[in-house]
C-alpha cells in the first residue's frame, strides 16, 4: 500500500507547470498567481502551454491510478495511488512542498477511478457556481463533498475515505481562496 502512495505521490508531485515556465525562463512561483498549476501556467505563458500543462496534469492522475493498481495488484491499490497523486501534486516534494490546487490531477484520478464521480462533482461545481458566482467557493464545495459523492457510488467504506483523501489536499489548497 504504501509503495502504491508512494509512486502516486512523486508521480503527482512533478511540477510539471513550473517546468514548462522554466524552459521558457519564467518563474511561476513568482509569477501570476504564484500558484505551479495549469490556470497560472495559461494565465503566464499562453493557452497551448497552459493546455499542455492541464493534458499532462490530468494524464499524470490517471497514469498514478494505474500503477497503484499495478503496485498492488487491486483496484484499491488505484484508490491510494490517485490520492498520492492528489497529494503530491498539492504539496510537491520537488519545490519543498508548495505545490498547485491539484484540480487537474484530481479529475484525471476521478476518470480513471470512476468517471461517474467526476460528472456529479463537475455538476455540482456547475450547479454551485452559478449560484453563488464564486467558482472558488464551489470548487472547495465540491472537494468537502467528495466523500459523500465517492460513497455514494461506491457504497464501501474505501469509497469513502477515497473521496476524504482526493477532496481534503484540494481543500486545503482552495481554502485560501475564501474571499476571492
Amino acid at each position: 500500500m504504501l509503495l502504491a502512495f508512494l509512486l502516486g505521490y512523486l508521480l503527482g508531485g512533478l511540477p510539471i507547470a513550473y517546468w514548462f515556465g522554466a524552459l521558457r525562463g519564467r518563474n511561476l512561483l513568482q509569477e501570476g498567481s504564484g500558484n505551479p498549476g495549469a490556470l497560472n501556467a495559461y494565465r503566464v505563458l499562453g493557452p497551448i502551454p497552459g493546455l499542455m500543462v492541464l493534458f499532462l496534469d490530468l494524464f499524470k492522475g490517471a497514469l498514478s491510478v494505474a500503477l497503484g493498481e499495478g503496485a498492488m495488484g487491486s483496484p484499491l491499490g488505484g484508490f491510494v495511488g490517485g490520492v498520492g497523486a492528489v497529494w503530491g501534486h498539492a504539496f510537491s516534494p520537488w519545490l519543498l512542498f508548495r505545490g498547485g490546487k491539484a484540480l487537474a490531477p484530481g479529475v484525471g484520478v476521478l476518470f480513471a477511478v470512476d468517471p461517474r464521480v467526476l460528472l456529479a462533482a463537475l455538476l455540482l461545481f456547475a450547479l454551485l457556481a452559478a449560484l453563488s458566482r464564486r467558482p472558488y467557493r464551489a470548487a472547495l464545495a465540491v472537494a468537502l463533498a467528495l466523500p459523500l459523492l465517492t460513497a455514494f457510488f461506491g457504497k464501501t467504506p474505501a469509497h469513502l475515505l477515497f473521496g476524504l483523501g482526493v477532496g481534503l489536499p484540494v481543500a486545503l489548497r482552495y481554502l485560501k481562496d475564501w474571499d476571492r
